[in-house]
C-alpha cells in the first residue's frame, strides 16, 4: 500500500518551502548524514470551522492516477529460498476471547478527532479524506492527537480540548490543502506520527509531505517534516524542520535509483512514516516507493539526535538506507518506543525494530501472503547521533514465530448507511430529483446498487513496537479461523533481542499469541507496555455483533491477556465515500485506519482507535440540517471518528 486513497484531481497552485540542506556525506554502516537548518517556528492557531455541504473539489488527486499505484514489481531475486512458505499457510485456529462486562482500569475516555472536524478545519479549506490515520503522544499533562491532516491538544486530566482543530498544512507553513475561494491546491500532508520525549520534555509531530507545482501536479519533491515543541507545552511555540526525501540525488539526497517506468530515473517517495526512540535518538522509518513508477525499493530510517532537536538548532539527519532481511526488502520496519529510562545501551546505544514478511507480496516478494517468521532489526551506535559525524550501523535477522496470514475484510453489523442509500435512490427524494443528484451533476457510469461496506483490515504488517525491560513487543493483523469462520484478528509477539560480539542482532520469540472474537473482527492493533510490566493492546471491534467500536485488552509481561473490553461502543456502521463504487470504482476498497496508537505516561496507558460515533437515516441525512450533516454529526461523505482512552492497569 503506497499512500492514502483519494479520488479526482483538479487545477491548483501552491506555496513551496525553502530548504537549504548540506550535501550528503557517506558514513559507516550504509548511512548518510546531512545538516538541516531550522525552518522557522509555528504554533497551534486553529481557524474557524467551515460551512457544511459539498464543495468541489472534495478529493485531492489520487496518486494512483499519476502512475503511483501501478503493479508493483514482485520479483525479489537474491532472498533465501526458504524464508517464505512454499504454499499459503492456513489461518490459525483460535479460540474466542470473552467480552468483559466492565472496565475497572478505564480512568478516562473521550472522543478525539473525527472526519467532520478534519474536513471543516481551516475554514473548510480541506479535503474529504479516508482512512483515519491516527497519531497519539502524551506527557507533561498534555495529550496530542493528530489524524490525517489535523492536530489537537487535550488536557490529560480531563480530556478537555486546549485548542481548536489545527490543519497540518497551516501548522507546517504550507498553503491550505485547497483554497475554496481561488481553487488553489496546496501540498499534500499525510500519515502523521507523534512522540513525547520524556528525557527533554518535548513533543514531536512528523509527516510526509508531497509537493506540487503551479499546476497542482506532484513535482517529485517530498519531505519528512518535523515540528518540535520549544517547551513541554504543546500549546506554545514549535520549531519546524523540512528534510528532503525524494532520494533521487537532488536537494542533497542520495540516489536510490527510483524510476518512472522501470527504466527512466525519477523520484522516490517516503510512505507510511512511523516513529520510535531510544536514549539518544528519534527514528522515523518509511516505506520507499517510486513516486511515479511501478516499484517498491526498501525500508528507510531517518535518525535524529534527541538533544539537537530539543535545542532547536541546525540538526544532523542520518539516513539509514535500504534495509533488507535475508535478501528481501524491509517493509514497515517499525521502530520501538520505550518508557523513560527503558533503553538499550548495547553497542553505544541500540534502537530495536520489528517487521513482518508477508503483506500482500507486493513489497516483500512473498507470494503467499502468509509467514511464520518475523524480522528483528537493530540500529547500533546511536550514541554517535550526538556527535558531528554520526556513524550508525544496521543489522537484521529472521526469527521463527507463530503463523500469520493476510486478513479478510471486516463485515459490519447491519445499520443505517445514508450515503449508500442516497446513492441508490431513484425515487426523486431530493426536491423532486433522485438523492444522488445532490452529490453528482452527472451520474457515474456504473455504480448502483451500492451495498453496505466491508472495511479494509489492512494486511499483516507490524503495527506498533515497544521495548521494555529488555523485551521487544509487537502486534500485527492476521486472519484467524474462529468457529469455522475466517475473520480478522490479532497476532502479538514478545521478543528477547540482543547484539552479539560480532555486532549482529539475534533473538527469539519468548511469548506470542492471538486475539480474536467470535462473529467479529479485530483490526489495527497497537501494543504498549509500562516499565512495571503492565500493558494493553488497542484495536477496533466490528462484525456481526458490533458496529465499529474502540476496544482493548490488557496484557502483562508474562504474556497473560485479559478479556476484550469495549472502551466506546460504535453506534452505526462505517458509511464513507471509499465504500462506494460511485466514488472509487468497482470494486471499492473501504479504507479503515492504517494504524491506531498506544503509549505510556508513567504508569498510565493511553490508547487511540477508530470507531463510529454517530448514525442517522436517509431522511435525517437529507433534511436534518445542511444536506449530509445529520444535525452536525458528520459530513456528506464520511462519518469516521476516533476515541482516546486512558487506562490505569
Amino acid at each position: 500500500m503506497k499512500a492514502k486513497l483519494f479520488s479526482t484531481f483538479l487545477i491548483l497552485t501552491m506555496l513551496m518551502v525553502t530548504m537549504t540542506p548540506v550535501a550528503s556525506v557517506r558514513a559507516d554502516g550504509g548511512s548518510s548524514t546531512r545538516q538541516i537548518p531550522a525552518g522557522g517556528t509555528t504554533s497551534i492557531k486553529a481557524g474557524l470551522e467551515g460551512a457544511d455541504g459539498l464543495q468541489q473539489p472534495e478529493f485531492r488527486s489520487n496518486l494512483e492516477d499519476q502512475g503511483k499505484a501501478g503493479v508493483l514489481n514482485r520479483t525479489r531475486p537474491g532472498f533465501e529460498d526458504d524464508i517464505f512458505p512454499k504454499k499459503p499457510l492456513d489461518a490459525p485456529k483460535v479460540k474466542s476471547k470473552a467480552v468483559a462486562g466492565s472496565n475497572p482500569e478505564l480512568a478516562l475516555s473521550f472522543d478525539g478527532l473525527n472526519h467532520r472536524q478534519q474536513r471543516l478545519a481551516n475554514g473548510g479549506n480541506q479535503f474529504s479524506v479516508e482512512p483515519p490515520d491516527q497519531a497519539l503522544c502524551v506527557g507533561n499533562g498534555y495529550t496530542v492527537e493528530s489524524v490525517n491532516s489535523v492536530l489537537r491538544v487535550y488536557d490529560s486530566s480531563t480530556g478537555a480540548p486546549l485548542a481548536g482543530v489545527q490543519d497540518l498544512n497551516t501548522f507546517f507553513g504550507y498553503a491550505a490543502a485547497v483554497n475554496r475561494t481561488t481553487g488553489a491546491i496546496g501540498d499534500d500532508v499525510i500519515d502523521p506520527v507523534c512522540y513525547y520525549d520524556p528525557d527533554n520534555n518535548r513533543f514531536v509531530v512528523a509527516i510526509t509531505t508531497l509537493h506540487v507545482d503551479s499546476n497542482g501536479d506532484f513535482n517529485g519533491k517530498n519531505t519528512i517534516d518535523l515540528a518540535v515543541s520549544n517547551t513541554g507545552d504543546p500549546t506554545g511555540a514549535w520549531t519546524v524542520y523540512y528534510i528532503p526525501a525524494q532520494n533521487d540525488g537532488t536537494d542533497g539526497t542520495p540516489n536510490h535509483g527510483c524510476t518512472t517506468d522501470g527504466v527512466t530515473p525519477g523520484p522516490c517517495f517516503q510512505d507510511y512514516p512511523h516513529i520510535g526512540a531510544d536514549a539518544n535518538g528519534i527514528y522515523i522509518s518509511t516505506n520507499e516507493y517510486d513516486l511515479f513508477g511501478p516499484s517498491y525499493n526498501a525500508g528507510q530510517v531517518f535518525a535524529f539526535s534527541k538533544s539537537q532537536l530539543a535545542a532547536h538548532s541546525t540538526i544532523n539527519v542520518t539516513l539509514v538506507e535500504n534495509l533488507s532481511v535475508a535478501g528481501t526488502p524491509g517493509f514497515t520496519v517499525w521502530p520501538a518506543n520505550s518508557p523513560a529510562g527503558q533503553y538499550s545501551n548495547e553497542k553505544n546505544g541500540t534502537e530495536y525494530f520489528l517487521s513482518t514478511i508477508a503483506g500482500d507480496g507486493s513489497e516483500t516478494g512473498n507470494p503467499t501472503g502468509t509467514a511464520r517468521r518475523i524480522g528483528l532489526w537493530a540500529v547500533t551506535n546511536t550514541g554517535s547521533l550526538n556527535s558531528a559525524t554520526p556513524a550508525l550501523s544496521w543489522t537484521s535477522r529472521l526469527i521463527e514465530s507463530q503463523t500469520y496470514v493476510f486478513p479478510p475484510t471486516s463485515d459490519q453489523k447491519v445499520g443505517n448507511i445514508p450515503l449508500g442509500d442516497c446513492l441508490n435512490d431513484n425515487a426523486g427524494s431530493f426536491f423532486g430529483d433522485d438523492c444522488w443528484f445532490a452529490l453528482f451533476f452527472d451520474p457515474p457510469a456504473t455504480w448502483q446498487p451500492e451495498v453496505a461496506s466491508t472495511p479494509d483490515s489492512l494486511d499483516s504488517r507490524m503495527q506498533q513496537t515497544w521495548y521494555v525491560n529488555g523485551m521487544l513487543w509487537g502486534a500485527s493483523g492476521t486472519a484467524v479461523n474462529i468457529g469455522g469462520e475466517i475473520k480478522a484478528g490479532i497476532a502479538w509477539f514478545a521478543v528477547e533481542p540482543e547484539i552479539n560480539d560480532a555486532g549482529k542482532v539475534k533473538g527469539e520469540v519468548k511469548k506470542q499469541g492471538y486475539i480474536a472474537l467470535a462473529n467479529n473482527n479485530l483490526t489495527m492493533p497497537a501494543i504498549t507496555m509500562t516499565a512495571k510490566g503492565k500493558g494493553a493492546i488497542a484495536f477496533t471491534v466490528l462484525g456481526e455483533d458490533y458496529f465499529p467500536s474502540a476496544g482493548y485488552v490488557t496484557i502483562n509481561s508474562k504474556g497473560s491477556v485479559g478479556p476484550i473490553h469495549i472502551a466506546a461502543a460504535g453506534i452505526g456502521p462505517d458509511d464513507g465515500f471509499t465504500s462506494y463504487k460511485a466514488f472509487v470504482g468497482d470494486p471499492p476498497r473501504t479504507r479503515w485506519g492504517d494504524y491506531g496508537a498506544a503509549v505510556t505516561d508513567g504508569n498510565n496507558i493511553w490508547l487511540a482507535s477508530e470507531y463510529i460515533a454517530q448514525t442517522c437515516d436517509l431522511d435525517t441525512y437529507l433534511f436534518g440540517g445542511p444536506i449530509g450533516s445529520c444535525g452536525g454529526t458528520r459530513t456528506s461523505l464520511a462519518n469516521w471518528a476516533t476515541r482516546i482512552t486512558k487506562l490505569t492497569p
